[in-house]
């Protein structure tokens, strides 16, 4: 939980390596358009690299994914999590989404439409600027059908705190009885717990 803003940052970077290979995939699979998505992500990173130096893509690509990861998660980690099938769909919607309540015009456009995340998993082709006209709506929906925890809201800092806390407290909680431990392990911890021809390695835990 000290170190999150490492993997948040990659997340940008992982996001343009898979388009890469849905284009490819898609051209592979014979979809209509898909050569023509696929020259224009090339022609576009072949303008990336000729024009901008490396000190100036590189920093931003991470940024961006920084960027993209505070927004993104904290409006999904902190609500519940499924093990079973839900069959009401809207239900588990509200149950697993929290909006953030931005407090000024630069947060509403920072957060790009994703502070109305409810709105956004029940009308994803909606355009966003007509999340805020479907929050009382939904609001109302939510008070009159008794949906469980109602229309979940937490302020925009508020949330980003909340998010934090349960990394924090994921980081700090004991191990799930049964799971490969990995405290001072890692991936040998996870070989030897599983019995294979590779397991009695010498790990650091071992030699600690």
């Amino acid at each position: 939980h000290l170190i999150f803003f490492i993997p948040f940052s990659f997340l940008f970077a992982i996001w343009r390596v898979d388009t890469l290979q849905v284009a490819v995939n898609s051209v592979e699979e014979k979809r209509p358009d898909a050569k023509n998505e696929l020259w224009c992500l090339l022609a576009h990173y072949a303008v990336l690299l000729t024009f901008f130096p490396l000190q100036v893509w590189v920093p931003a690509v991470f940024l961006s994914g920084l960027m993209s990861a505070l927004i993104v998660t904290p409006t999904h980690q902190s609500e519940e999590f499924f093990e079973e099938y839900q069959p009401d769909w809207v239900t588990a919607q509200f149950e697993s989404t929290r909006n953030a309540v931005t407090t000024n015009p630069f947060s509403e456009w920072l957060w790009g439409g994703m502070q109305y995340q409810l709105e956004h998993h029940l009308f994803p082709s909606m355009p966003r600027s007509k999340y805020p006209s479907l929050r009382p709506i939904l609001q109302k929906f939510a008070e009159e059908n008794n949906v469980p925890g109602g229309y979940r809201e937490s302020g925009e800092f508020e949330i980003l705190y909340m998010n934090w806390d349960l990394y924090r407290k994921v980081a700090q909680a004991d191990p799930v009885p049964g799971a490969p431990y990995s405290r001072g392990n890692g991936q040998l911890g996870a070989i030897d717990s599983h019995g294979g021809v590779a397991s009695g390695g010498v790990g650091l835990g071992k030699m600690m």
